[in-house]
């Protein structure tokens, strides 16, 4: 298997596909190959089929999944273009040994909401004005069923069922969700350590000329394997962070099941990857020399200009919470935003505040990702509190109703400003993107058909 040859083929994709384009393609591909199967596997909340193409390859499994939250697309591109490379490439899928379960969109009825920025030029702006990703307790990656201590959840979205009949039925050695990030560099979750397979992956990030990320985890409590690879966690670890750090029943503040690596590693020994991909950078992302700041105290900037943006949505969405329509998935997204911020927030606010981890001074990759890639992610909370608002405006419009539009959509273009002039913004080719999260498939397919 030549690595660089498949990935050179990689098609130069100007624009995500729609939910009924890929399933569209999906269809097509069905009937060009005899050895590929469509199959409805499930059906979405809303009653959305879900497919999943079965390409036979071999006696080991491979579960592969695209938005595992919707505003997460690259996946899908990456196993628009792998279902047909494997489908036609018989020495490719005879070489990995693997039968592929592969399901292009796992959340339709996200995704949709989600269309509004996928065609045409990329911007944040446009990104975070056509926004939308539920709450944990609504998201198909953390609705898997789990009793750890006090937390006992046994709710899982249809979507999140149709995931488990599948690993349920076939016990894939492989599992990959592939999910992706906004602005940052390019990391990685294992579901184990695998530190022969670290190299390949870094060097997979160099060939394509994109940074490593190399600021603040996603996670405080994750734990690192090696520059920007970290190890898969479930909820149990969330769990522990939360009783560790403030001595709370953290049943009370979690919502939500474990991850569907959580979930596998409790049905098989499947091995998880997750290649977390941007859709942009600033070159500071991966410089690790010193700034002028110590870590905790941009940590702390960082929580502190989170919580100056929710005092800010607050009182305008309880001023509109009534008029809204509180079945709609904007509204309840928000909702939970706005009803749960403050003790999801204490967790971390308090590591930041007490933990040694936080001594020193920030890297520059650090004190960039805390002081300004997070204006982005708060961005995009306006942005869907901005669409509840456009709701109420359809069907209750007033001055009052219009002139909390306005003061919301002012903050988004102040913030946006702020973040052109602070941060240079290379919008990164979805290729590239594709490229980097079928390598590390790849490579991870060929370090476990190797692993004894």
């Amino acid at each position: 298997m030549e690595l660089n040859d498949i990935l050179e083929d990689v098609p130069d994709y100007r624009e995500f596909l729609t939910v009924d384009e890929l399933n569209r393609s999906s269809r097509k591909l069905a009937e060009e190959y005899r050895h590929v199967d469509l199959l409805h596997v499930g059906s979405s909340t809303e009653g959305e089929p879900i497919y999943a193409l079965r390409i036979e390859g071999g006696l080991r499994k491979a579960l592969l999944f695209g938005f595992p939250h919707p505003n997460e697309p690259i996946g899908s591109m990456t196993l628009e273009y792998v279902s047909r490379r494997l489908a036609e490439d018989a020495d490719l899928r005879r070489e990995l040994g693997y039968t592929w379960y592969i399901i292009k969109c796992i959340d339709p009825d996200g995704a949709r909401l989600n269309e509004g920025w996928f065609k045409g030029e990329f911007s944040p702006l446009k990104y975070a004005l056509n926004y939308y990703r539920p709450p944990g307790k609504n998201q198909v990656e953390w609705t898997f069923p789990v009793d750890y201590k006090t937390l006992h959840f046994h709710s899982p979205l249809p979507e999140t069922r149709a995931l488990m009949r599948l690993i349920d039925e076939h016990h894939p050695l492989f599992l990959y969700s592939l999910h992706n990030a906004g602005f940052c560099g390019v990391y990685f979750y294992l579901g184990e350590e695998a530190p022969t397979i670290y190299p390949k992956l870094h060097a997979l990030v160099r060939r394509e000329g994109l940074p490593l990320h190399m600021g603040e985890p996603e996670t405080p409590y994750i734990e690192k394997l090696d520059d920007a690879i970290f190890k898969m966690f479930g909820v149990e670890e969330s769990y522990d962070f939360i009783e560790r750090t403030t001595g709370k029943d953290p049943a009370t503040i979690i919502e939500n099941g474990t991850s569907s690596h959580g979930y596998l590693r409790r049905v098989c020994d499947g091995f998880t990857l997750v290649c977390e991909m941007p859709y942009y950078y600033d070159e500071r992302v991966g410089d690790n020399s010193p700034s002028d700041i110590s870590r905790r105290e941009a940590v702390l900037e960082s929580i502190r200009f989170s919580e100056e943006v929710y005092g800010f949505l607050k009182p305008r969405f309880e001023a509109i919470r009534d008029k809204a329509d509180p079945t709609t998935r904007l509204f309840a997204s928000v909702s939970d935003y706005i009803d749960n911020f403050e003790k999801r927030m204490e967790p971390r606010k308090r590591h930041a505040e007490t933990s040694p981890e936080y001594e020193g001074t920030a890297t520059v990759a650090q004190a960039f990702d805390s002081l300004v890639a997070r204006k982005f992610s708060n961005m995009l909370r306006m942005g869907m509190v901005l669409r509840v608002v456009d709701q109420v405006l359809k069907t209750e419009p007033s001055r009052e109703v219009e002139k909390i539009r306005g003061e919301i959509y002012g903050k988004i273009l102040e913030m946006n400003r702020e973040l052109q002039r602070e941060a240079k913004i290379e919008v990164i080719p979805i290729r590239k993107l594709v490229r980097v999260q079928l390598g590390s498939a790849l490579i991870v397919a060929d370090y476990l058909k190797k692993r004894k």
